[in-house]
């Protein structure tokens, strides 16, 4: 079964892949970004590992974006502590996460090598990686494969299938089945995710599954912990400000005018709009738009901001801050729901802040758990979106009981960090 899908997978399935992104790439920056670093990736391996001591164990880390990268820094961070001689390479599939993660305990950053087989067995053999670990979702079936038949251990933590999940249905089943039980590890976050994972692997030579869950609870109770002694005030003492996170122009379809509506009838009421994507474009449309309902937007270019200024709309134009200002408002908007999938929701949780999001949210288990506590709301459309944030806004009790509920979830679920690098370090 494996033999057929590998021929399938490298016939068909990847070069069909990388033709579409190539094609892709002609029109959209982003993809030839990420293109063009591929080509860089074995000439950075070369260059960097020459400096390397060859008898020190090297971790090869991979994570599809700057968002996913934040469930591989509290391992990362542990790795370093116990195996304090070790090498850390890291890849991104995506330009986010090559072009913005900035972590000491990364030795060496790369993009995803194409997952061709003599890219693959190029790669592996200039690195001769003690261990692979991929989190969440981003599998590349060449990576797995190969460095099975080298008999290199491979991992993947804070894995996720959720009960509508593709990875179930007749044919794709037996595709990932191929991929999954070439594992030597996995490590799903819920038994949920155990039971389905269950459907997809064969009954016998099963990789060894754990449930660990998610270190992205650790990483943000961290990043909590920096700010919390300077923001001692309650919630309700911070400025009316809602949160615009990671907004897609999907979701600034649906939810654009109820904020036009709501800032009309509330004049204490305060805007961060925060693109997922801070081009410089899709700002200046941000800017024309608000200018039209008569609101001059203040735009925020560093990345050294601590503080937002006054101003009743202000548009962040820079990545990596967000996690910060989240402490400068009361409830938070978190993008991507209409489209490919709600982004981060630990952040603003941890800050206090109830949190909104789109109605594609089942591959977050977050999400799911502050739906059940109370601390999130999904919505549908525009209207719903209004009507929360009337309820939010206008009801003391609702809104206190929705930000303690949030913050309780991220404090209900850290320590998997601690469980996922002694399990990296002992199976």
């Amino acid at each position: 079964m494996i033999y057929f899908w590998f021929l399938i997978y490298n016939l068909i399935i990847y070069p069909l892949i990388f033709i579409l992104a190539s094609i892709g790439a002609i029109f959209n920056k982003k993809m030839k970004d990420g293109l063009v670093g591929r080509f860089h990736t074995v000439d950075i391996l070369k260059n960097t590992l020459q400096s390397w001591d060859n008898k020190q164990s090297v971790y090869w880390f991979h994570a599809a974006s700057h968002g996913e990268f934040e469930q591989v820094r509290p391992v990362l961070r542990g790795l370093k502590e116990v195996e304090k001689e070790c090498y850390v390479i890291a890849s991104f599939f995506s330009p986010s996460g090559y072009q913005n993660v900035d972590d000491q305990n990364i030795d060496c950053k790369i993009y995803l090598p194409f997952d061709f087989i003599w890219s693959i067995r190029k790669v592996l053999k200039i690195i001769k990686p003690k261990k692979i670990i991929f989190a969440t979702y981003d599998i590349w079936p060449n990576i797995i494969w190969l460095a099975n038949k080298r008999k290199i251990h491979t991992t993947v933590f804070a894995a996720r299938f959720d009960q509508n999940t593709s990875k179930i249905l007749p044919i794709i089943k037996h595709f990932y089945r191929a991929v999954y039980q070439s594992f030597s590890t996995i490590y799903t976050i819920t038994e949920e995710d155990n039971y389905q994972l269950n459907k997809i692997l064969p009954q016998k030579n099963k990789p060894t599954v754990r449930v660990l869950g998610n270190p992205r609870y650790d990483q943000v109770k961290e990043k909590a912990d920096k700010f919390t002694k300077n923001h001692t005030i309650t919630v309700l003492m911070r400025d009316k400000r809602l949160i615009i996170g990671s907004v897609w122009p999907e979701d600034e379809k649906k939810i654009i005018n109820s904020i036009f509506q709501l800032m009309e009838e509330d004049e204490e009421l305060c805007i961060l709009w925060a693109p997922h994507e801070p081009s410089e474009k899709y700002i200046q449309l941000s800017i024309q738009q608000f200018l039209v309902h008569g609101y001059k937007p203040t735009i925020i270019r560093s990345k050294k901001i601590s503080k937002i200024q006054n101003g009743r709309v202000v548009i962040l134009g820079v990545v990596g801050v967000l996690s910060k200002l989240y402490w400068e408002g009361q409830i938070a908007y978190i993008g991507g729901g209409f489209s490919s999938g709600i982004h981060n929701i630990m952040e603003p949780a941890i800050a206090r802040l109830p949190v909104i999001f789109g109605p594609k949210f089942r591959k977050s288990y977050a999400a799911i758990e502050l739906l059940k506590a109370g601390g999130g709301f999904s919505i549908n459309n525009g209207t719903e979106f209004y009507d929360i944030m009337k309820v939010l806004l206008n009801d003391k009790n609702r809104f206190l009981d929705a930000s303690f509920a949030a913050t309780k979830v991220i404090h209900d679920n850290i320590g998997s960090a601690t469980r996922v690098v002694r399990s990296i370090i002992r199976d």
